[in-house]
């Protein structure tokens, strides 16, 4: 029996798709992407007999339809999201769907955009001693946020944050920041499009980015990046000390 295989498309960089996310692209029948988020040139990964569908023109009902009526004559059906699914990914109502027309479905992780912005400056979420949690979020918009979820209080946190879907707004953004106790001078970013060939980097602080994200014109597919990780503080890890013991280092990484 054919599948629906819900696969992570990667940041933007069509070559960090998950292999085995590439092996079900290859064998699709049928693919339904996520319009403009997802970098076309995945498409090429494709069978030229596999028909393409862009969800950005489709509404749910549309894409189960196609769904359903792929896998009714044979074809693997893959749905194809933008970073990871897992995060602000929108599978759930689709996953609903599926359960009530009995619908088999597979999930194939993605690297998320959160993961590719920090490879792209080259920075690590959990610095010792500065940080050791990672908060993922967003601002309230169409979609509201729970009271106790706000960026305000969050912040009271003081750790690493990634902040999506909220560029737009980054004047509030900064503001609810700072209300919530991170420091004028407490290090940010903003990530246009991680690991696109587009992609822009600004770096900077929380009183200043608001200001350069206007004047580069980012208002939209961004990532808000905030917290002292960013910064020059830093404490090495025990894991590579001459005195920790090296058959202890894998385990170590695994705790």
């Amino acid at each position: 029996m054919a599948k629906v295989h819900f696969v992570g498309a990667g940041p933007g960089d069509p070559e960090l798709i998950t292999l085995k996310g590439y092996q079900l692209l290859q064998t699709a029948g049928t693919v339904i992407y996520a319009g403009s988020l997802v970098n076309p040139e995945l498409l090429n990964y494709c069978s030229k007999e596999c028909e393409i569908f862009n969800s950005a023109t489709m509404n749910l009902t549309e894409i189960i339809d196609e769904m359903e009526r792929g896998v009714q004559v044979g074809k693997e059906v893959v749905r194809l999201q933008t970073g990871d699914f897992s995060i602000y990914g929108s599978i759930r109502e689709q996953v609903e769907e599926l359960k009530k027309r009995e619908i088999e479905f597979t999930c194939t992780p993605g690297v998320s955009s959160f993961l590719g912005a920090a490879s792209s400056l080259g920075v690590e979420y959990t610095v010792p001693e500065v940080s050791q949690s990672v908060i993922i979020t967003r601002m309230a918009g169409r979609t509201p946020v729970p009271t106790k979820e706000s960026l305000r209080s969050l912040a009271q946190h003081q750790t690493s944050m990634v902040i999506f879907l909220s560029v737009q707004g980054i004047k509030e953004v900064v503001r609810e920041l700072l209300a919530g106790g991170y420091q004028p001078e407490t290090p940010a970013a903003v990530v246009y499009k991680a690991t696109w060939p587009e992609e822009k980097k600004i770096v900077s602080t929380l009183e200043k980015i608001a200001d350069e994200i206007t004047a580069a014109n980012i208002t939209k597919t961004a990532l808000i990046m905030v917290g002292d990780f960013l910064g020059d503080e830093f404490y090495y890890s025990k894991l590579y000390d001459a005195s920790f013991p090296h058959e202890y280092r894998d385990a170590k990484q695994d705790d």
